[in-house]
Parts: structure tokens; sequence; C-alpha cells
């Protein structure tokens, strides 16, 4: 890897009286959190219904110190948790289906739950990590976190694809934390000029695929005070590697599996 930085396994020599031989270690690097946040994606779905009260609450029991979900907002300005946004029919049969933005929260079905009822439901002592598909949602969700009171605001997590998109939202409120959420490869400008950008701009994290992380790059955007957050960590070997590299939090559907890995090293 270039530019000296580390990588998750550091090689070292053995003496050997034959030759030297070199063997892998396994090198810890630090997270900028300690421990990590376990954000359980949305919810616990493994084990239920995705983007449900009863996922949430049952990812909290599980040990989860982080919940995930995409919010939208209805056409009467409720922010809503659901993952695409649309309503009406499953998902790939003729049957119309509408986008939330079309409807008032009263027409929506039951098990979608506002952000509001996810605070009511699970309290504010979870961090919270909201991609929001309606760039328009941002203030009702900062309202609807200031309104819960307790930490709610400071341990609320907004993403976006777009890093301008966070940077805009950043002058509208300094509590809140905000993420990047991109992959490696649409970093054109690259991963240390990206790093540094947004730690200009105050933005709190980068989000990226586990695929995109090593240690070195997590070393990269610590070294400018980002946090690295990876997502699509569903395995115990890839959980681990990724803690392993100094990962920061980590997006799992298995919370079990996820708050094992965590707990194995931050115990």
């Amino acid at each position: 890897m270039g530019g000296g930085e580390p990588d998750i396994m550091t090689p070292i020599r053995r003496s050997c009286p034959i030759a030297a031989e070199r063997m892998p270690v396994p090198t810890r690097i630090p997270a900028l959190r300690n421990p990590p946040i376990a954000f359980a994606h949305r919810g616990a779905r493994a084990q239920a219904p995705e983007n449900t009260l009863e996922a949430f609450t049952l990812a909290q029991q599980m040990g989860a110190t982080g919940l995930e979900s995409d919010v939208w907002l209805t056409a009467d300005g409720e922010a809503v948790l659901d993952h695409d946004g649309l309503v009406g029919g499953p998902v790939g049969r003729r049957v119309r289906r509408r986008p939330i933005a079309s409807l008032p929260r009263a027409r929506l079905p039951e098990h979608i739950p506002t952000l509001a009822d996810l605070y009511a439901t699970c309290g504010t002592g979870l961090d919270v990590s909201l991609d929001v598909k309606d760039p328009t949602a941002f203030d009702r969700v900062v309202a609807v976190a200031r309104a819960a009171g307790g930490d709610a605001l400071a341990r609320l997590w907004l993403c976006h694809p777009r890093w301008e998109q966070v940077v805009e939202w950043r002058g509208h409120c300094d509590a809140v934390r905000l993420v990047d959420s991109t992959r490696l490869d649409r970093i054109k400008e690259g991963p240390e000029r990206r790093a540094a950008t947004l730690a200009a701009k105050g933005i709190d994290a980068v989000n990226l695929h586990y695929l995109d992380w090593t240690g070195g790059l997590t070393t990269l955007f610590h070294r400018f005070n980002v946090l690295a957050f990876a997502w699509d960590a569903q395995t115990p070997r890839v959980l681990a590697e990724l803690l392993d590299a100094g990962i920061d939090a980590v997006y799992s559907d298995h919370v079990d599996r996820m708050v094992h890995a965590l707990r194995a090293l931050y115990s």
C-alpha cells in the first residue's frame, strides 16, 4: 500500500535456520470511536419485518447501539421511515405504487412508523442513522429530533450520497451529525482530497461499502478527524476485519453477529 499507510495485516520476520520467512500478524488500528456504533440496518431485519417498530425494538433488545432507516416526507409534512418511499402493492407486481410524498400520513400503511414514533418507542439513548432520500425532509427530521429531547439531536446521523448536499445542511444546523454516504470509485478527486474537504466543511463521517475499506483508508480519514463508517457488514469475518481496520461504525442486518463481534473486541 502506497504512502506508508498501515494495512490491516503487518508482515514480520521470524528467525529460521534456512531463511527468514514472512508471516502475517494481525494489527488492530484504533477507531476514533470507542466502541464503534453498531447500527441495526432497517432494524433487526434478519429477524423481523424491516423498518417497523417491531424490528427497531428487537434490535435494541439484542444490543444494537444504533438504528438505521430511510426517511421520507409525507404530503402533510410528516417524517416517516421506509426504504423505497413507495406504497400500494408488492414490489414487482402490476399494482400501482404511489410515492409517500403524494400521500398524507393517515393514508399510509400502519406498519410504516414516523420518526416521532421511533423516538417515543425506543427513546433517545441510541444513535439513529437516516438516509435522507428526500432532501426537503431535513428540516422536519431535525425538528422531530429536537422535540424528542435528550441526546436525540446530538446522536442523529443524516446521510446523503452527495457531499455537497450534506455541506448545505451543515449551514442549517450545527448540532446534527452529517455523513457523506458514497462509494470509493465515485470519489473522483481521490480520498485524501475528499477527506480534507469534509473536515473543512464540518462533515462528521464518510460511509462506504465494506469492500471499499482498508486499514490504510481508515487511517487516512482519521488523520482529518473524519469518522469511517461501513455498510453491508453481514458476516462474522467481514465484521471482524472492519473492526480490526479501525472502523467507527458498522451497519448490519444481523444484529446478533454485529453485537458479538463488537463485544469480542470492546468488552
